[in-house]
Parts: C-alpha cells; structure tokens; sequence
C-alpha cells in the first residue's frame, strides 16, 4: 500500500493536495487553531475583553441548573438596564442579530397583515425579506444609502395604508448613519400600529431608551458594542406586542423563535425548550457586568469621542465620512474611498500587513466605502492612531 504523508493542516487548502484514500482521516495530524492577531475594526465581530473570554471558559453547567437559572435572571434584568426599559420579556435569543430580526416579525405578523419599512440600507431590506415571507403586505419607505429615513416620508406613508407595524433600523450598519426614531415611533402609534427597533450596531454604544421612546419590539446582537462574540440577539417586547404574539388567530411561523414557548424557559416556570448556549450566555453576563460597571452614559461618551477622534483624523488625511452628516453614528463609520484608490487592495494590506481587519462596502456603496467599526470594546483613541498610522502609511 502507497504511503500517504502525514501532514499539518494550516489552511484549508491542504486536504486538496493529498491522494483520496479511506485511511487519510485517520491518519491526519491536524495542529490546533491559533488565530492570528487582529485588530477587528470592520462591521463586527469586533474584540472581546480579556474578562469576558475568561468567563467563557469557565466549566459547563447545565441549562436547567439552579446556578444557570440565577445566570438568567441575571442576564434579563442587566439587559433592561442597557435597554432602558421595564418590559419583563427581555431576553437573549439563541442565535445572531438575524434570529433577533425574525423573532420580532415571526411573532408579530400573520399572513395578510400590513407593514410598513424604512429602507436606507441592506438592513432594511432584509427586513423587508422576513416580513414578506410571514405573509405580510410591505409598504418600503425608501431613502438612498447613507441618509436617514425622514418622519415626513414615514407620515406619507401612513397616509395609503393602516399597517400593523412600522419598523425602522436605528443604526444602519451597511452606511454608518443613525436614524432619529422618536417622532416615527409617535407616528406609528397614532396610526393603530407597532413599532419595531433594529439596534443591533448602536446598542450600548449609542443612546438607545426604549421606555422613553415608546418601542414597541427590538432586537439587537452580543458581537457589536456589547463586546461579546456573535451567538445571542437580546429582545425585548413590552405588553403591547406581547399582547399581539399571544392572541393570533395562527401559530408563529417559527417554532424555534414562538415568544410563547420561549416565556415558560426565560420565564418563572422553566420549561423547557431548547439547550441554550450556555457558554455564550457566560460572555453575555460578564459583557453586561462591564457595560454597567462602566456605566450606559460614559460608554456612550466613549463612543462619541472616539468617533470625533476619528472624523478628525480622517480630515488630516484629506478623507471624509459619507453618511448624513448630523446623522452619523459613532460605534460604525463609513469612510469614503479616494478617487482613484483601489479600496480592497487598502483593506487587504491593512489586514496583510498591519493585522487590522475594516470592512468593505455593500450593495450601491461597494467600491466607495470603508467601514471602520470603533465599537464597545475597540472603541478606543488609541486604536484610532493605530489605524489612521497605518492607513496614512498605506495610501502614502
């Protein structure tokens, strides 16, 4: 029999180059993972604090132990406080911003229903993809990418149809603008309607007040300014839209995702439901724990000086944002590419050559932007330097 050589697998393309042979998965030497260092200043993930990494490494409990119970509440009442809300169905989903995403549509809408979205970027859209497959009636309030979704276009609207929800991004992260939602959120209610939040890029780094602004539902995710790694969407639903999930003339369209199910596990009672994440509900709480140890409106002081760190720095080297301006968010920015600069060759030499990881453009601005992510965590001066340094460097 030919002798296969044992090899180390340091990239994906190693298995392309062996003999296929039944005997080669036994006999692979596979090394462990080891990241390389990067300064993750994209769109997200960004980094993890050392505490929170740590408190995921902690030994497994399981889902339905009393300890992991405590966790919980834990967890519910930190994320009101970072929510600014009272509503008592607060809670992590099991899955990334998405899952977020659907649980709130899933659980608000039946086929027929009414909806009103403002578009202003990919996330938008997508949620125009995830109510339409719940069967719902879509009215899009479009503005082009980069400006905000202006009340008087959401008024017009109001004006052809009587939707069930109205649905905004706070905080667009395809452009890096941030959408004033209190007057919307008037606007929907004085229309009979619901009103529903995407804050997955400004929560804990932007003011976020859902009591105060009268939210209806939000979803968010663990791996922007809460400076956890992806795998939970905090939600919140007040008595309003739970009201709604609770009374429907049919099931949710997603068992996974059914508020009803997920009361009785988050709940009093306890059912059980799903096995949780349990690990990532370790990071979860200990994010949380440092969120409010820092404080919700010093960490939002971070984020606006570091953003004005920036912007200024963008202007020494001749570059600007290109989101609305007096609507730009701090936690994401979006970095207007020089005529003439090839914008991936600058993202692949910051990576290659100084370990720091920006994102690219989506949909209309692909080609035209750079999204630079200063968020919860890596919202920081220094990590300013270390990029402006590098990109001065770059562009020469």
């Amino acid at each position: 029999m030919t002798k296969i050589p044992t090899p180390v697998l340091n990239g994906p393309f190693v298995l392309r180059h062996l003999p296929f042979s039944p005997y080669v998965s036994s006999m692979l030497k596979i090394a462990p993972f080891r990241p390389p260092p990067r300064l993750l200043l994209g769109p997200g993930p960004g980094n993890v604090p050392a505490p929170v990494l740590k408190a995921m490494s902690q030994p497994l409990v399981g889902h339905l132990d009393p300890a992991f119970i405590q966790l919980m509440e834990e967890i519910k009442a930190m994320l009101r406080s970072a929510f600014l809300t009272k509503n008592e169905m607060t809670f992590p989903v099991s899955g990334t911003g998405s899952a977020g995403m659907e649980f709130c549509f899933v659980n608000l809408l039946e086929p027929g229903d009414e909806v009103v979205i403002g578009v202003n970027g990919v996330f938008g859209n997508r949620m125009v993809d995830v109510a339409e497959r719940c069967g719902a009636r879509v009215t899009k309030v479009e503005a082009p990418w980069g400006q905000i979704i202006e009340p008087a276009q959401i008024a017009e609207a109001l004006k052809k149809v009587r939707p069930k929800l109205v649905a905004i991004v706070h905080a667009e992260t395809s452009t890096g603008v941030v959408t004033p939602v209190e007057e919307i959120s008037k606007m929907a209610h004085e229309a009979g309607a619901l009103f529903v939040l995407d804050t997955v890029t400004s929560l804990c780094g932007y003011p976020v007040k859902l009591d105060e602004w009268e939210v209806d539902a939000v979803y968010s995710g663990t791996q922007k300014c809460l400076s956890c790694p992806p795998g939970l969407s905090p939600v919140s639903l007040n008595a309003r839209a739970l009201a709604v999930a609770t009374h429907r003339k049919h099931k949710v369209q997603s068992w996974y995702l059914d508020v009803n199910l997920l009361a009785s596990y988050w709940g009093q009672d306890r059912v059980y439901h799903h096995t949780a994440p349990i690990t990532m509900n370790y990071g979860l709480h200990e994010g949380l724990r440092l969120i409010l140890e820092e404080g919700l409106e010093n960490r939002w002081r971070r984020h606006e000086q570091t953003y004005l760190a920036l912007k200024e720095g963008l202007a020494g080297l001749g570059l600007e944002l290109a989101s609305q301006p007096g609507h730009q968010l701090w936690s994401l920015n979006a970095v207007r590419v020089p005529e003439g600069v090839d914008e991936a060759a600058v993202r692949k030499r910051l990576l290659t050559d100084f370990n720091i990881e920006i994102g690219a453009g989506l949909g209309p601005l692909k080609g035209k932007i750079w999204r630079v992510g200063l968020m919860g965590e890596n919202s920081r001066k220094e990590n300013v330097n270390t990029f402006l340094n590098a990109l001065k460097k770059i562009l020469g």
